[in-house]
């Protein structure tokens, strides 16, 4: 272990200003221009690729909530299964203050959109 003390103590600093080593290019040895572009091209697409994997995440959330909805009120009587306009204006359920409760509120025409 005295060694190592040793060792350690006897190897030289660092220099204080960088250098590069005898014939390296200041080029050989940063990215450069082309190594920003592609590093600033990775940073946007992977910030576009949040931005929609949240907007699909938040559209399934709510396509659940509505089913969710859909099924209690047809357990509650409000609306008949297979017949439109059973219940509710239009064959949608209503909310408690009179609202349909439609997967297209959000957009969305059905399935056969995609």
């Amino acid at each position: 272990m005295h060694s190592l003390f040793i060792a350690l103590a006897a190897s030289p600093a660092p220099t204080p200003t960088p250098s590069l080593r005898p014939g390296l290019d200041q080029d050989q040895v940063t990215p450069g221009l082309l190594g920003f572009l592609l590093t600033a091209f990775i940073v946007v697409l992977t910030a576009l690729l949040i931005v929609d994997m949240v907007r699909r995440i938040r559209r399934v959330r709510y396509r659940a909530q509505v089913e969710e909805e859909w099924a209690a009120a047809e357990e509650a009587g409000q609306v008949q299964a297979g017949q439109p306009g059973g219940g509710s204006l239009g064959g949608y359920p209503q909310t408690g203050d009179g609202a349909d409760i439609r997967p297209e509120a959000n957009g969305d025409a059905g399935s056969g959109n995609r």
